[in-house]
């Protein structure tokens, strides 16, 4: 396999129902797109292995796809009628850190051997349960294992004050990490199945990318972020979904 691709879904209750439609079918369209196939198709070995599911806290990860070999348009047709088949349901926290430990798992077991071991996770906000995102991301690294993003810096659904305004710098210095890890941010949900789009292909074309030219290295000084910073949100606003949590 020239990959082995985990897609971590959100569906963290900060999504609405309407949400999590548009990240099912968006999903579907771009596994099932000609770009992503001919990216699968010009690979050493022309095909790919998947697995998808759906998280929140700590302990949800709800299997939609199981390991599956695509490396023709009737493979990637039927994991997108998969995804159309079934709904996403809701749950409450977000916890990005154990979303990357299930990924890990998964490609500890992936039954088929990759050149490449990638998670891809998508996600509305910060980590704001479980281990430390940064401690999750590094364990994973240490595996050998790319982490890549998908932050969307959206704020249509419920308990948007979860959110931060700058969740894609929050997904570069505390989410992604490992080689050739990269984000795509989604800024609208009409951008949705064309960021996924654009992300897949960008995954399974790495091992095609050609060697960056060497660039002298600059010193910048910034100020360090905070990667804790969804659980203290949590820590100041969280009693007033006791019932109902994002």
């Amino acid at each position: 396999m020239d990959i082995a691709l985990v897609l971590a879904v959100d569906v963290s209750r900060s999504m609405s129902l309407e949400e999590l439609r548009i990240q099912r079918e968006g999903y579907a369209a771009a596994i099932a797109s000609q770009e992503v196939l001919r990216a699968i198709g010009q690979g050493a070995y022309r095909r790919i292995a998947v697995t998808l599911f759906e998280w929140a806290n700590n302990s949800h990860a709800r299997e939609i796809i199981a390991w599956t070999i695509i490396e023709s348009q009737a493979d990637a047709d039927a994991v997108a009628a998969t995804l159309l088949a079934d709904r996403s349901y809701g749950q409450r926290r977000t916890s990005i850190s154990g979303a990357i430990g299930h990924g890990a798992e998964l490609l500890a077991t992936v039954p088929y051997r990759a050149d490449r071991h990638v998670i891809d996770i998508s996600g509305d906000g910060p980590n704001n349960q479980g281990i430390p995102v940064t401690e999750a991301r590094d364990a994973a690294i240490e595996q050998g294992i790319t982490i890549n993003g998908l932050p969307m810096m959206t704020r249509d659904g419920f308990a948007s004050q979860f959110h931060i305004d700058d969740l894609d710098r929050y997904y570069t210095k505390c989410v992604i990490g490992g080689p050739g890890a990269f984000m795509v941010p989604v800024n609208d949900w009409e951008q949705f199945a064309e960021a996924v789009r654009r992300k897949l292909v960008l995954e399974i074309g790495a091992a095609e990318t050609p060697a960056p030219k060497v660039i002298p290295a600059q010193f910048v000084l910034e100020e360090p972020y905070d990667c804790l910073i969804g659980e203290k949100i949590w820590q100041q606003r969280g009693w007033q979904f006791d019932e109902v949590n994002p």
